[in-house]
């Protein structure tokens, strides 16, 4: 049975459309023009354990409104995700506990606390006990880095730093499925090398599935054998990289110019 199971997914929203200036403000106070949008169109793929997929696409693609039904945050129009034989929207606890979320551009770490102190409320809300929270945290630490910032408070962190910090907080738990939206974004190379060398250490060790989305075409190469690309809410693309590349661009052009000194 796949780990993760996606069948005919549907995700709409209604988006309130405000005609501009003081006549349009009144005009949208009595009356609103709503436009019915398919963010996610009838999209259905599965995973087996321990894969890496990337999840990939241009900007409201539909990625992200994805990975939040996959995760039990946002419920489907229609469709179904089924994760480790259950459903994350019907048995959200229960799924989210074995679960793994990163957010490039949000945290799920606590502001003003120390970087340790979100661990130890993590290690409370996940109910992980001392032996399992230690030796996680030795294998994240030994990965990660983590001693030289543990006690820094969050908002001090740099974006390189939290993102660290982020990563260590999604497996405190071990889980095993991860997804990673958008992990290494506005990151420096030698953060990037870390966090990929983390991912791939995590995948081997550990079977961890995981679905990653980036716009980082080094991040699909290094750590994905398989894609699945989607564009306006559908599923264009789903096979291995070198099938596509193969397919995509089986032929490469060379060019020489050759000047007279």
């Amino acid at each position: 049975m796949p780990v993760i199971q996606v069948e005919h997914l549907v995700k709409e929203f209604n988006v309130v459309q405000k005609e501009s200036g003081l006549k349009g403000a009144f005009k949208n106070i009595l009356k609103s023009n709503k436009l019915l949008v398919r963010a996610v169109n009838d999209i259905s793929f599965s995973l087996e354990e321990g894969e890496i997929v990337g999840y990939i696409g241009p900007n409201g693609a539909g990625k992200s409104t994805t990975i939040k039904m996959m995760c039990g945050i946002l419920q489907p129009t229609s469709g179904s995700v089924i994760i480790n034989g259950m459903s994350p929207y019907v048995d959200r606890k229960k799924v989210v506990k074995n679960l793994g979320v990163v957010f490039g551009q949000r945290t799920q770490l606590y502001w003003d606390l120390r970087l340790g102190e979100s661990f130890e409320l993590l290690k409370r809300i996940y109910e992980i006990d001392n032996d399992k929270y230690h030796h996680n945290f030795a294998m994240l630490d030994e990965i990660l880095n983590l001693q030289e910032i543990i006690n820094t408070p969050v908002r001090q962190l740099s974006l390189g730093q939290r993102m660290r910090g982020d990563l260590a907080a999604a497996m405190l738990h071990s889980p095993p499925v991860i997804f990673l939206d958008e992990p290494t974004i506005g990151l420096d190379v030698d953060v990037k090398y870390a966090i990929r060398k983390f991912i791939k250490d995590i995948n081997q060790n550990c079977k961890t599935t995981i679905i990653l989305t980036t716009h980082d075409l080094d991040d699909i190469q290094q750590l994905c054998k398989r894609i699945i690309i989607i564009n306006k809410g559908k599923i264009v693309e789903d096979g291995s990289l070198n099938q596509l590349i193969d397919r995509l661009a089986p032929t490469k052009k060379l060019i020489v110019d050759f000047f007279e000194e």
